[in-house]
């Protein structure tokens, strides 16, 4: 938690940096994550292929207008003029450059006729933080490229540059739109391994709950149910995203890769349905939660309650029978001390049957 504040103030710090100036700005708004950016370039046709390390993103530049297709993969957002040129070179509108800066923007889709900006929400699971990760994907799609922008390195992409290297792929046939497809459904899908590690979480903190509910419980509980808000947030813009692109409004998306962008429409759709499902069950948890203090509460109060009742008589013969006037009879009898104690035990012995037949305890 006082990770998650700090960013924050961290980044409101940076925006307010940013107030009064032009729109198309390009200033980082974020945390950076990688110390040096990194550049990938991978070209390829039905025959042709290059796979290259880029040092400088002007190298790129000549693989513009090529036939053949191009993906530009650059791990880190944070040097402003890299962007720059490549934007001046692809022609990318200002604002477009603005908003991959800007690590906060919602997914969304943007159409501009010669190329179309996608923005995703990359979620994973850091096993050694023990806590869920969003990064900003950025994805540009035109004619025959595709530019993806991210924070820092995503692993998932490693299966698709395996099969654009296998050249009897399904990809190396196809065109930009079907690349900007994979990179759409290999982010998504990896919401699902999420997914089922915060599900087992869920299931391990009900177990403690029902058996011993304690502080640190309820703090679990507190950081799932924001786990599931940052991920609802990130997953609900992205069911208009899809369906933009699956309902043939862009004519960049091809016919042929309509269908599987449809596949991808019903995969966020079970991803948001899940996590409506976790958070229902977070918020049950909560009350039961609050129900199981309660009841504890409840059974030490009736404890405290049933004690106090047996010895209010008791107390009330003891405090008879330590007044010191003269002439109180009991006093100078032989058996006194022994009757007060025979009847002390008769009434202790007599409130605890009464509260048994009434199953008090």
């Amino acid at each position: 938690m006082q990770k998650r504040g700090i960013f924050m103030a961290k980044i409101s710090k940076q925006r307010s940096s940013k107030s009064g100036m032009p729109a198309g700005s390009l200033i980082h708004i974020g945390e950076r994550k990688v110390d040096k950016i990194k550049i990938k370039l991978i070209d390829y046709g039905d025959q042709d292929y290059i796979e290259q390390d880029i040092e400088d993103i002007e190298q790129c530049f000549k693989f513009k207008d090529e036939k053949t297709i191009t993906w530009i993969n650059i791990d880190g957002i944070h040097e402003t003029d890299i962007l720059s040129k490549l934007g001046k070179c692809f022609g990318f509108h200002p604002l477009i450059l603005e908003d991959i800066l800007n690590t906060e923007q919602r997914p969304k889709i943007e159409d501009f006729t010669d190329y179309i900006y996608i923005v995703l929400k990359m979620i994973d699971y850091d096993n050694k933080l023990d806590e869920i990760t969003l990064e900003q994907v950025s994805i540009i799609v035109g004619k025959n490229y595709v530019i993806s922008l991210q924070e820092k390195p995503l692993n998932i992409y490693e299966p698709i540059k395996n099969r654009i290297r296998n050249d009897r792929s399904k990809v190396r046939k196809a065109g930009s739109d079907y690349l900007a497809y994979l990179l759409i459904d290999s982010i998504i899908d990896n919401y699902f391994d999420v997914i089922e590690k915060t599900g087992e979480k869920i299931e391990t903190v009900e177990d403690k709950l029902v058996v011993n509910p304690t502080q640190k419980t309820l703090k679990t509980i507190y950081n799932l149910k924001r786990d599931m808000l940052f991920m609802r947030k990130s997953t609900w813009p992205l069911r208009e995203v899809i369906s933009k692109m699956e309902r043939g409004e862009i004519s960049l998306i091809n016919d042929s890769t309509r269908i599987y962008i449809r596949d991808v429409y019903d995969h966020i759709i079970q991803v948001i349905d899940t996590i409506e499902t976790y958070r229902d069950i977070l918020s049950g948890m909560i009350d039961i939660y609050l129900s199981s203090i309660s009841n504890r509460l409840n059974e030490v109060m009736k404890i405290l309650t049933i004690i106090s009742t047996i010895f209010i008589p008791i107390t009330f013969i003891a405090s008879i029978y330590g007044m010191n006037f003269k002439f109180m009879p009991e006093v100078s009898w032989k058996w006194s001390y022994l009757i007060v104690w025979v009847i002390i035990i008769a009434v202790i012995i007599y409130m605890v049957i009464f509260f048994k037949r009434k199953k008090w305890f």
